[in-house]
């Protein structure tokens, strides 16, 4: 994971997704760094050619175009919130931060793709509808070969 990354990995807990080809995808974080400090975000993207793909998605306008079908759509947007309700239950039974800040903007808007796809390959299909929606589109492209499951995140 270090070799992936350019910042040091932290109170990291575990791998929570793994790519095809067997490299680290996601890691899981501890709430809490080591010195103290709060970290919310449980689910992290580590594997490169993800964090860039996320960053390409996020440059292209994807985040927007969710945002706006959030606000339109109140079935997405409880699927949303159960997610947000989900990420939160799950890292509060790591250690609660006593807040409600989940991550990626969760539950009111999307943020940030890098933690709702973090949050989908750590989970699995039908947890984070982002995360899933930008799997998918990520799933198809020929670069993504052994690191997304074509099969899992493709419609």
């Amino acid at each position: 994971m270090a070799r992936q990354s350019f910042i040091e990995t932290r109170g990291v807990l575990e791998i929570a997704y793994r790519c095809p080809n067997g490299e680290p995808g996601v890691v899981k974080t501890s709430p809490r760094l080591p010195d103290g400090t709060p970290f919310p975000t449980l689910y992290y993207l580590t594997h490169p050619a993800l964090t860039a793909a996320a960053s390409r998605l996020e440059s292209a306008g994807l985040m927007r175009d969710m945002t706006e079908r959030l606000q339109a759509d109140p079935e997405l947007a409880g699927a949303y919130r159960r997610a947000h309700e989900s990420y939160l239950a799950e890292r509060d039974a790591v250690e609660s931060l006593g807040t409600t800040f989940s991550g990626g903007g969760m539950p009111e808007r999307v943020k940030c793709l890098h933690v709702v796809m973090a949050h989908s390959l750590a989970k699995g299909p039908g947890v984070n509808p982002f995360g899933d929606e930008a799997l998918a589109v990520l799933a198809v492209e020929p670069a993504m070969a052994g690191i997304l499951d074509k099969g899992r995140w493709a419609p």
